[in-house]
């Protein structure tokens, strides 16, 4: 087990930063990631969004998501599964509001009991298509869930992944999580800091944000739809 101190993103949720010569070399060969993303809050009725977001994936990234090449009738049941009322799933649309990036915040059962070895935690997910990479949105996903597990009581954030997934290792790493690997398999266990007044404001804060630049684009395209047809009348 090792790990790895945090990095400077994270200073907000209380905690320090530290990049090594390699990762700094990595940072200057991507684009920067954007402040703001519009992270959305989905619920139940997106449910037919997010299977055809996971569909969209080939099953190379099918298989670093889900540990198996997961074919559509897994992902199916897994869509189906997903317990809104309990759990947290958020998503990333692009200017045609397709779904490019969709993560799952799944609270763990324990570590509530006075006997738990273990903090209360929650597990993330996160898949994003080839059209919506590069452009850091695991990193702000893993940020946005960060906070929404905190604002849920959770005092820690889990990561179960493929070690050959590094992608989604070295975010968790960064935040100064800890990693623990048994063959081609790796836990990532990231302690959190409590909720706060300001964290539940900036929730709050960014879900509004969030709905409302969905709405200008979705009225947009609207617009944008009728005076196409408009023009191709006359």
């Amino acid at each position: 087990m090792f790990t790895v101190k945090p990095m400077s993103e994270m200073e907000r949720f209380g905690m320090q930063a530290l990049k090594s010569g390699t990762e700094a070399a990595d940072q200057k060969q991507r684009r920067p990631i954007p402040r703001w993303v519009p992270i959305r809050t989905l619920k139940a009725r997106h449910r037919r969004r997010i299977l055809d977001h996971l569909a969209q994936l080939d099953e190379h990234d099918r298989y670093l998501r889900f540990g198996s090449p997961a074919p559509l009738e897994q992902m199916s049941r897994y869509t189906a599964s997903i317990d809104f009322k309990r759990d947290e799933v958020f998503g990333v649309f692009d200017r045609r509001l397709r779904l490019v990036a969709v993560a799952h915040l799944a609270a763990l059962p324990g570590g509530t009991g006075p006997n738990s070895k273990r903090p209360p935690a929650m597990e993330f997910g996160v898949s994003v298509l080839p059209s919506g990479r590069g452009r850091g949105l695991g990193q702000r996903l893993f940020e946005h869930a960060i906070m929404h597990a905190r604002n849920h009581g959770a005092r820690a954030l889990v990561i179960h992944a493929l070690t050959e997934n590094r992608p989604m290792l070295r975010i968790a790493l960064r935040a100064g999580a800890q990693l623990e690997t048994d063959g081609a398999d790796a836990e990532a266990w990231l302690n959190l800091p409590p909720d706060t007044l300001g964290s539940h404001l900036e929730g709050s804060l960014l879900a509004v944000s969030a709905d409302l630049a969905f709405g200008f684009k979705r009225n947009y395209l609207r617009i944008k739809d009728w005076l196409t047809s408009l023009r191709g009348s006359l």
